[in-house]
């Protein structure tokens, strides 16, 4: 493990980044392990396997991409370039000298200050809405030694496109800069929006590589941060998960498909579904680079897709935001009753949550472990093996065939789970708990008080289609309900 051999960052007591400057990088992993684990002792969690903490191979200079926001530090002062003071929404403080990234970011950033402030440009006031200046985005790969930079400006003014270019090019630096990027944004959000890109040199995109797979990365598009730190987690998670040969596996939240990809080189198909567009674009072009045609890219919503979604997996890999995943997404998520979900997380506050839930219907944590991938941040990683029938973590798979059941023990209370598990094997549809219910009484099958009833008589309920109430009608016959 690197150990911490660079002075105090000069800032730290302002920047709201690094919140463990000045402690021992051996106590932050430590740190980072116990507050995990004290998320999961909390939610009373029974966690399988608890493997610990890892830290990063890296703790200097790891970050790829840095989002920096033009401003002052006080008001009508001098110009600032860098990241929002801690507390304070409308100071930015200059951040040239950062430590968490390659010293060429920190070059080109006070490069890019000087010829702003040398050509009078105003930065853009989130209050008033008026200026020219908005955001610097810098991207790196770390493998190919790629730069990408974008200057978000607003369209109050003008700016001069070619002296920035020739500026740029004429810096001394250890990477290449393959592109300069200018992005138009006048929405009033404080967030870097795409409304126009114009490339003003070289292409749109950086090369990266990771996990023997090789990527473009898009200016817009996700890509995990720390490369080297990203690769031995989703190594190690990878391998938690049972062989996946000829098996159809969904990475949901896939960004551009680093995870996606990986699974392909083994798996029978694999269906990526990720709701940023440019990320899916992405996906595809960087499947064809690899030469994987087993990869299935989805644009939209999660929640919206596995409606529509006709594969049905073997094996789900889940990577949500930091929000974690909607409540709603995971009663479709286990209905797939699928024997093994990997979660990849990048915040354990929402991550207990959503295990608490699966725990509380089916699911165990077999194994769990996190990952440091953020050196002197807050920010903790975490990946967690579930498994569908699991008891005291060692697996115990029964298989069963229902003609050879005795069914007596169902009469009149074969449970909803059931039946539409019956349904679905049978006909392949899915059908509600209301529909059940309105079969039930159509059959004059007791049903609870006031189960699915309208509110009033006014109420208007969809009612069961025909070739779903077939389905379950014959469930009921096979469970000797009717």
């Amino acid at each position: 493990m690197e150990i911490c051999n660079k002075e105090v960052c000069s800032i730290k007591q302002h920047c709201g980044g690094c919140i463990y400057q000045g402690v021992d990088y051996a106590e932050q992993v430590e740190l980072k392990g116990e507050s995990v684990k004290k998320l999961l002792e909390e939610k009373k969690l029974k966690t399988g396997e608890y493997i610990g903490i890892e830290g990063s191979p890296k703790i200097y200079n790891y970050r790829n991409k840095m989002e920096y926001t033009f401003g002052n530090l006080v008001k009508d002062g001098e110009m600032t370039l860098g990241m929002h003071k801690r507390g304070q929404f409308m100071s930015i403080i200059t951040v040239d000298e950062c430590q968490l990234v390659d010293d060429d970011f920190n070059i080109i950033l006070r490069a890019i200050l000087n010829f702003c402030n040398e050509k009078g440009y105003k930065h853009y006031h989130k209050r008033s809405h008026r200026g020219l200046l908005r955001n610097l985005v810098i991207r790196k790969g770390e493998r190919t030694k790629e730069l990408l930079i974008n200057i978000v400006t607003s369209t109050e003014s003008e700016f001069d496109d070619d002296a920035f270019v020739k500026m740029l090019l004429d810096l001394k630096l250890d990477n290449e800069i393959v592109g300069i990027l200018h992005t138009y944004n006048d929405n009033l959000a404080d967030s870097v929006v795409c409304e126009r890109l114009d490339v003003l040199y070289g292409r749109d995109y950086y090369n990266e590589k990771i996990m023997g797979l090789q990527f473009k990365v898009s200016a817009f598009s996700f890509f995990q941060t720390n490369i080297s730190a990203v690769e031995r987690l989703y190594t190690e998670a990878l391998d938690m998960i049972d062989d996946v040969e000829g098996k159809t596996v969904f990475d949901l939240y896939c960004g551009t498909g680093t995870i996606t990809q990986s699974l392909a080189v083994r798996a029978k198909k694999v269906v990526g579904v990720e709701i940023v567009e440019d990320a899916v674009l992405a996906a595809r072009d960087n499947a064809k680079l690899n030469g994987l045609d087993n990869c299935e890219f989805i644009a939209g919503d999660v929640l919206k897709v596995l409606d529509d979604i006709t594969d049905k997996p073997d094996v789900i890999v889940v990577d949500p935001p930091r929000a974690g995943m909607n409540h709603k997404v995971l009663p479709k998520l286990l209905n797939y009753g699928v024997d093994q979900i990997l979660y990849i997380s990048c915040n354990p506050k929402t991550m207990v949550d959503n295990l608490r839930f699966m725990e509380e219907n089916g699911y165990r944590v077999v194994k769990i472990k996190a990952f440091d991938n953020f050196p002197f941040t807050k920010h903790v990683e975490t990946v967690v093996l579930l498994s569908k029938g699991e008891v005291d973590s060692k697996k115990i798979r029964v298989e069963f065939s229902l003609e050879d059941m005795d069914m007596s023990e169902f009469q009149d209370g074969a449970t909803y789970p059931q039946i539409k598990a019956y349904v679905l094997e049978h006909s392949g549809l899915k059908v509600s708990n209301l529909y059940i219910s309105q079969v039930k009484r159509k059959c004059g099958i007791e049903v609870g008080k006031n189960y699915n009833l309208p509110k009033s008589e006014d109420s208007r309920q969809p009612q069961c289609p025909p070739e779903k109430e077939k389905a379950i009608r014959e469930a009921f016959k096979y469970f000797g309900m009717i």
